[in-house]
């Protein structure tokens, strides 16, 4: 049993500091970071923490104005749309950049002392270049989707900025000191599979090579809506595919073949359901994958806002009690 993505984001210790301080406050300072990331390893028996953070900061050393907005989100207000904007990005090392999240993967490091293994993570390039572009969150990406067809010269070279540092984000935290990595491209189902390869495939390779160079840190590479580009996904690289809800996770074992481990794939909505419902969805996952190494029990995505606390430590143990085991991550 695998960490729940932003596990801690919505219990009230965290929601009692976002109050006080907001979030890239938390983000932006260590002693705090710690705290939040360690948070739900005290209330859950899970297997691994990971650090807390935002895929967003990494957009702030490249010269974007990233603040989040009660009630709105994520906003960039210098959001990058033309050919001169893409010039103009810097991509200073992680290590001056982002130095306070690495500070953070220090400290939990040394806090944990061994309990759990520490994950470190980065949003992928398709996803922060969207971000980037439509200067916060979007339903169609109407504005990112269109330069990439307009301007695809231009394209190329904002992807190649953002893998690289994405990628080098990825290997600061890796030795930091975070034992896994794990990259999320949230919004690449917003493609089709043919502009997934030609557009954003080789970029994502890029930053996962430069995100292994000098480590041995497995690798997750995870994507929302990419059923039917898989094989796409795992073309561009990572040592575990993590699977959204929108497949059954034995179909996607077979499309993936038996070189690479998967991670999922509970609806993260199932956790409004009763206990019982809970725990049948999470077994029939189990079975699906049952004798099979190489699985990582998770959800398909990050937990929702409201999601009942108790819900999510009654999954936890079901897991654990259901596998037979103290960790099903194989």
């Amino acid at each position: 049993m695998w960490l729940m993505r932003q596990a801690g984001r919505y219990m009230p210790e965290y929601r009692a500091l976002r109050e006080k301080y907001g979030i890239l406050e938390i983000i932006k300072t260590p002693d705090l970071a710690m705290q939040v990331t360690l948070q739900p390893i005290r209330a859950f028996n899970l297997d691994a923490a990971i650090v807390f953070a935002d895929i967003l900061p990494v957009l702030e050393p490249m010269g974007l104005q990233l603040e989040f907005v009660k009630g709105a989100g994520p906003v960039i207000h210098n959001p990058v749309r033309t050919p001169a904007d893409v010039d103009a990005l810097a991509t200073p090392p992680a290590a001056e950049g982002l130095h306070f999240t690495l500070q953070a993967i220090r400290q939990v490091r040394e806090a944990l002392a061994g309990k759990v293994p520490l994950i470190g993570f980065s949003g992928a390039p398709f996803t922060l270049v969207s971000y980037a572009m439509e200067g916060g969150a979007s339903r169609n990406y109407t504005v990112a989707k269109g330069f990439m067809y307009e301007q695809p010269s231009a394209w190329h070279g904002l992807m190649e900025k953002m893998s690289r540092a994405v990628g080098d984000y990825l290997q600061a935290q890796a030795r930091a000191g975070a034992q896994a990595l794990h990259l999320f491209d949230s919004w690449v189902g917003a493609l089709s599979p043919a502009d997934y390869r030609e557009y954003v495939l080789p970029h994502s390779k890029r930053a996962i090579e430069i995100a292994k160079q000098e480590t041995d840190a497995p690798l997750i590479h995870f994507g929302t809506g990419t059923s039917g580009m898989l094989s796409l996904i795992k073309e561009a690289g990572g040592d575990v595919i993590g699977v959204d809800w929108r497949i059954d996770l034995a179909e996607a074992r077979l499309r993936l073949g038996e070189d690479v481990a998967v991670q999922g794939n509970l609806d993260p909505v199932v956790l409004f359901a009763p206990v019982p419902e809970i725990q049948q969805q999470a077994a029939r996952i189990l079975d699906g994958v049952a004798g099979k190494p190489g699985h990582i029990f998770n959800l398909g995505h990050g937990i929702l806002q409201h999601t009942p606390v108790a819900h999510v430590a009654a999954l936890v143990d079901f897991v654990h009690e259901y596998t037979g085991s103290d960790s099903y991550a194989e």
